[in-house]
Formats: C-alpha cells, structure tokens, sequence
C-alpha cells in the first residue's frame, strides 16, 4: 500500500470533506469549506496535509502555526481534523503523518505541536501517546458565539 502525503490544493477540499464527514460524522458542506480553504490558502501558516492512496485521500490534518512575539514561547503549531479512513487504520498512515507534521514543525522552527481530541477517541489517543505525544494539565474552554454572526 503506498501513500503519498502532500500539501493540498482547492482541488482536494472535496475528499477533504467526504473523509472528515465520516470520520467524524460531521455534516460539513464543500461549498463551506470551499470557502474557508480559499480564505486561508495564501496564509503560509495554514496548511492541509493529506494522504492519498489510489487518488483517494485517506488521511487528513490541518496544521496551524502560531508566530509569538514573545521569548520562551517561540512558534508553535496546532493541529486539528486529524483523521484516517477507518478502512486504513492499523496501518500505521497515523503515524507517519505525525512525522511528516513533526518535520513541518521543525522546519518551520517550531518548540512543540499542540492537538485537541475529544475524550471518546481512545484509539486516537494510544497514537498520539506512541509517538511521544503527552496529556498536559489544562482545561480546554470554549466560549459559545452562536452560528449566526451576521445577527451579533
């Protein structure tokens, strides 16, 4: 089985989508994120890795990083919609997307990567501890703004 990992282009938001609408039993639309991705496509910090096998992708992440100002903080990045086709898991396709997202990283003089995992993904989670990753002590907030910003 070969998979090749690559940045993505607008002509990918549509696997994109159909992998995370089922990995996560979302309901996100291609015309939405169609929209965002072209938002965010000139921004040299966002950035969509896939992994595609047979011209479909199986896997998925978005890598965000974050240039601080400050000293002791340094860039770092942030990665969410880490996903692999339930059909490819135990593959290791998880893992070595983790290391090409660790050599990004690095190359873009980041000190750590931060993810977010909501608590029911066990599996994801045994992953993200064998390759180093580590629970930190914090509580994740989130402040509810409403779906509907052209009304606030």
């Amino acid at each position: 089985m070969e998979i090749r990992f690559h940045i993505a282009d607008s002509s990918k938001v549509e696997g994109i989508v159909k992998l995370c609408n089922k990995c996560f039993d979302e309901e996100t639309s291609v015309e939405k994120a169609l929209e965002v991705f072209n938002q965010t496509k000139k921004d040299k910090n966002q950035i969509y890795l896939i992994g595609e096998c047979n011209g479909e992708i199986i896997a998925h992440t978005r890598i965000t990083i974050i240039e601080t100002i400050f000293s002791g903080m340094e860039n770092y990045a942030i990665i969410n919609h880490v996903c692999v086709d339930p059909e490819y898991r135990k593959h290791h396709v998880a893992t070595e997307m983790l290391k090409i997202i660790k050599k990004i990283c690095l190359e873009r003089r980041c000190i750590s990567i931060k993810l977010w995992s909501k608590n029911f993904r066990v599996p994801a989670h045994t992953c993200y501890k064998r390759f180093g990753f580590q629970p930190i002590d914090a509580t994740f907030f989130e402040l509810e703004l409403g779906g509907n910003h052209e009304n606030n």
